[in-house]
């Protein structure tokens, strides 16, 4: 018996083959790029290696994957755990008869603007989503069409959603076309770049809501959520909005705790996630909690990681379970965050635009405290474009301690000693 997945996460995934190894069964790797996986497939151990397939087909061929699918023997079910293949992996799994989520579900949580406005409409929400368009001006003159266009969308978010907003795109990934606006400058000068990109989906402007940056990291059945615990964000200053750092558990004072919980699970029942992992992100405003957005997955970066070391148990079980139509173990295991050790992770970016070479620093982690450990997600010659999100990112340093803050503390630590180094345009000619 075999399950199969629709790409999957930079890291976990030689913990779901030993999740799928665990059950029984074969985990089958559809992927358009194995070289993602290049730190999981160096690292797999004995038992995730005797269970794995990998199968190279054009994952963003629907067709194809569906061929891929169709020749995997005794296919029992279907891992979708990334925001970009969510649509087509739903679609998949209904077309082949296979345990799946609602596909119209789905769409329906890649689409922050609809999920916002929702919330808002049940009173989840202050905030409410205005869908930026463009206006036809004279198509003869460009340059004057677009100033048009700009000034229309302008005079229409300040009516509506008023400063500060953000913009962003309403499928985007990795925090790619975001804009934090706090005057209408900084909002004309959005609009016009926002002008210039292509967009997943399509630009839409919201309240800007004021506040430290968490993710709710849930488990639900049927409807049943479980909080397995809070990641804490660390976001860069204005205007860049990549993510800095993070920490696992969050420790909050009761009556927080079942506030948050009561809370996230009435936006995924709104939302309509009633099964599998969800990562949601949320702003802890002066008012109480504000949705940033819902991914249906576990989280991305090392949340898989730090949720498998804070509860002391292979969570991908869960992922496991979900995907053969079964009730998951963990959401009724009486391991809680508590288990096990806290960690804390940190992004490192480098400060220039060029072609990556290598780090300096690695060598030093081991002297430091919490058993520092680095996951690369960049290998020497791969060119690095973009600073300002997640795709500048060249590795991830993770540390253990018994808190998240302590955690944290050793993570920026020891992160701090290591340095990208990267080769700008002019030094290579």
């Amino acid at each position: 018996m075999t399950i199969a997945a629709l790409e999957a996460l930079t890291f976990g995934l030689g913990r779901l083959a030993e999740a799928a190894g665990g059950a029984g069964h074969r985990l089958c790797l559809l992927t358009g790029d194995r070289a993602v996986y290049r730190h999981e497939l160096a690292h797999l151990t004995p038992e995730a290696l005797a269970v794995l397939d990998i199968v190279d087909v054009d994952t963003f061929d629907e067709s194809a994957c569906a061929a891929a699918l169709a020749a995997v023997p005794d296919l029992r079910g279907l891992v979708n755990s990334t925001d970009t293949w969510s649509v087509p992996g739903a679609d998949l799994a209904a077309k082949l008869g296979l345990p799946g989520p609602d596909p119209a579900a789905v769409r329906l949580l890649r689409d922050k603007s609809r999920v916002r406005a929702l919330l808002h409409e049940h009173g989840l929400s202050r905030g409410r989503a205005l869908t930026v368009r463009a206006d036809p001006a004279d198509p003869s003159d460009p340059a004057r069409a677009s100033a048009a266009s700009t000034a229309s969308a302008a005079a229409e978010i300040l009516r509506e959603i008023g400063l500060p907003a953000v913009l962003k795109d309403s499928a985007g990934t990795s925090s790619r076309n975001v804009w934090p606006v706090r005057d209408e400058e900084q909002l004309h000068a959005a609009l016009a770049e926002a002008a210039q990109r292509a967009f997943a989906g399509r630009l839409f402007a919201e309240p800007f809501f004021s506040g430290p940056v968490y993710s709710a990291e849930t488990l639900s059945w049927e409807g049943e959520t479980r909080l397995l615990g809070i990641l804490s964000r660390q976001m860069s200053p204005e205007p860049s909005v990549r993510e800095e750092a993070a920490a696992f558990p969050v420790a909050f004072p009761a009556p927080e705790p079942g506030l948050l919980q009561d809370w996230v699970g009435r936006v995924l029942a709104t939302a309509g996630h009633d099964t599998g992992f969800a990562h949601v992100e949320f702003v802890l405003t002066a008012e109480g909690p504000e949705l940033v957005e819902i991914n249906r997955r576990i989280g991305g970066a090392l949340v898989g990681e730090a949720l498998c070391r804070a509860l002391d148990t292979n969570v991908y079980e869960a992922m496991v379970d979900t995907a053969l139509g079964r009730r998951p173990a963990l959401l009724d295991s009486p391991a809680d965050a508590s288990s096990g050790p806290a960690t804390g992770f940190v992004l490192v970016y480098p400060d220039r635009r060029g072609t990556l070479t290598g780090w300096t620093g690695l060598d030093t982690l081991s002297a430091f405290p919490g058993s520092p450990e680095w996951y690369p997600t960049a290998v020497p010659g791969r060119r690095v474009e973009h600073l300002a999100d997640q795709r500048g990112c060249t590795g991830i340093v993770l540390a253990e301690a018994a808190t998240a803050e302590l955690a944290l503390h050793r993570a920026l630590s020891a992160a701090g000693s290591v340095r990208p180094v990267v080769a700008a345009d002019d030094d290579e000619g």
